[in-house]
């Protein structure tokens, strides 16, 4: 699987689980997109543990963008969401975001959470666009430049409210 590709000459989209033989793709997106990524055993991990773990590709299996998520009782925890940068900016996220409020339902999960950097703001604005609140901090959760530490904002979306808001898009 490559990891990139032009929007140009992409077919319709489609969800597939994330397996080992998908990490190098994987990984490739996760090194691009972020100063601190994921290493190759939290991915492996989370497959491991079976977590929640979704691509999206394109009719030709590029992976455009992932998510692992944690289900927990009664709620899910959002690990990683990442959007492969090339491909930013086209609502690719959101489809992501829709995909796994739909996949909470089996699940039973009444809330999804995450953490996100402050510092992130282009991502705070699509959750609080999606309908997630902050409820909280944790302090020094992510590692920074010069080996500090960035706080996280926790934030939470209510699985039914998210689908009575959207609507079609969810279904």
């Amino acid at each position: 699987m490559s990891a990139v590709r032009s929007s140009a000459d992409r077919a319709p989209l489609r969800m597939v689980p994330m397996t080992q033989r998908s990490l190098d793709a994987v990984l490739m997106i996760e090194q691009s997109a972020y100063a601190f990524p994921w290493s190759t055993g939290n991915f492996v991990d989370s497959l491991g543990a079976s977590h929640v773990c979704q691509l999206l590709c394109d009719a030709h299996g590029t992976v455009l963008g992932y998510f692992v998520a944690l289900p927990g009782y009664e709620e899910m925890h959002l690990l990683n969401i990442t959007v492969a940068p090339a491909e930013q900016g086209k609502g690719l996220g959101l489809r992501l975001l829709e995909t796994l409020v739909r996949l909470c339902r089996p699940w039973a999960a009444r809330e999804l959470w995450l953490e996100i950097r402050p510092s992130n703001q282009r991502a705070m604005r699509i959750y609080e666009r999606f309908g997630f609140e902050a409820k909280g901090v944790r302090k020094g959760y992510y590692p920074a430049a010069l080996g500090t530490r960035e706080d996280a904002i926790v934030m939470g979306l209510k699985i039914a409210a998210a689908a009575q808001g959207d609507g079609d898009a969810l279904e």
